[in-house]
């Protein structure tokens, strides 16, 4: 036999032993073959989705702009709430307080349904 038609054969054998040696080598690739085939195809729809979104910002980037502001907001609001109620749980708020004393109007002879009469005009 040449060279030539020898060739083919010989790199059959190689790439048949690399493959048994790395089979032997790496049990647990075999193992967790339908992981790694459940996780490409996580990624492939992972990638699918990033271009709808893709497509979806760049032809309404109003839309995704109020999306961010309205989260940002919540966000906001979120945090304020929950800052209010930890300064509530604590010790009352210090402050000053005087004491007003209520007076009565002093009672004249004319009655309350006085503005129902009529006025006379000067």
């Amino acid at each position: 036999m040449t060279r030539l038609t020898s060739l083919p054969e010989r790199a059959m054998e190689l790439a048949s032993s690399v493959g048994g040696n790395l089979r032997h080598a790496v049990p647990m690739v075999t193992q967790h073959a339908g992981q790694w085939l459940d996780a490409g195809a996580k990624l492939g729809a992972l990638k699918g989705g990033a271009r709808v979104a893709g497509g979806f910002v760049r032809r309404n980037p109003v839309l995704i702009a109020a999306a961010v502001a309205g989260a940002g907001l919540l966000w906001y609001a979120a945090k304020r709430r929950a800052r209010q109620a930890e300064d509530a749980q604590g010790e009352a708020i210090d402050g000053q307080s005087r004491r007003v004393e209520a007076r009565r109007a002093p009672r004249s002879g004319t009655r309350r349904n006085a503005s129902r009469q009529p006025r006379a005009e000067h």
